[in-house]
């Protein structure tokens, strides 16, 4: 189990910049999602990500604390990981995953992670470096957005997964230097048992240069919720948003 924050925005800033005061309240969330940090970024003008991640703890890491400060840009992703039972933590199986002009991150779980191995091309397979469900469902998005295009691809994608397989959560970001997408789909009752309810909600906010959104349990106020089943899609140029049914 994971946090999520991703911003896009209509000039390079950073994390501290988009999100506010409250940021450091995110930050500690670490405390918990302690198994690895990593920050990706994705400016409109690059053709590929510039990624940052280490297994460790983000509150205290004298690395993530330089590598958030220095991170200036007009699109970026954080991820906090909570492994998986089962799951290594190292630095393979740690978030942000970046191929080709994407950038992903997940939270939740997909059973087990070899589940969607069939479902991915060869020519992604071949890139999987790690043992996580996470990676794997960004190459099978890769997959389905390569035969369908991306929103078609996204949602054909989410629900093969919803459909098919056993999961949790499959919320997500993906970020292309044209757009950002943030996928809410998740069981509410499947929790993890220590967490209040509201988990896995996502929330987002939208200013005139900016739209930041991040998964919960930290000071969002004003903050506007993304509904399950969801998908909501940020057009980085014009910063117009839509949220569409999955």
């Amino acid at each position: 189990m994971c946090r999520l924050m991703g911003f896009v925005s209509s000039q390079p800033e950073t994390f501290s910049q988009a999100v506010g005061e409250n940021l450091n309240e995110f930050i500690h969330l670490s405390s918990v999602h302690c198994d690895g940090w990593g920050i990706a970024t994705l400016d409109q003008d690059s053709a590929s990500a510039h990624l940052a991640r280490a297994p460790e703890l983000a509150e205290t890491s004298s690395t993530f604390t330089k590598t958030l400060q220095e991170t200036t840009s007009d699109g970026a992703l954080l991820h906090l990981r909570w492994a998986t039972a089962g799951l290594p933590v190292s630095e393979n199986n740690t978030h942000p995953f970046t191929h080709n002009g994407f950038t992903f991150i997940h939270n939740g779980a997909i059973n087990p992670p070899s589940s969607i191995d069939s479902e991915i091309a060869p020519k992604f397979r071949e890139f999987i470096l790690g043992e996580t469900d996470s990676e794997r469902y960004f190459y099978f998005l890769l997959t389905q957005i390569e035969e369908n295009g991306l929103i078609e691809g996204v949602t054909n994608a989410v629900r093969k997964i919803r459909d098919s397989f056993d999961y949790s959560s499959i919320n997500a970001m993906l970020m292309t230097e044209k757009y950002f997408l943030t996928i809410c789909e998740h069981d509410p009752a499947r929790k993890p048992a220590w967490a209040v309810d509201g988990y896995y909600d996502l929330f987002y906010k939208s200013e005139r240069d900016q739209v930041v959104v991040a998964s919960s349990g930290w000071d969002q106020s004003g903050w506007i919720k993304l509904p399950n089943h969801h998908l909501l899609l940020v057009d980085r140029i014009s910063l117009e948003l839509q949220v569409l049914a999955l």
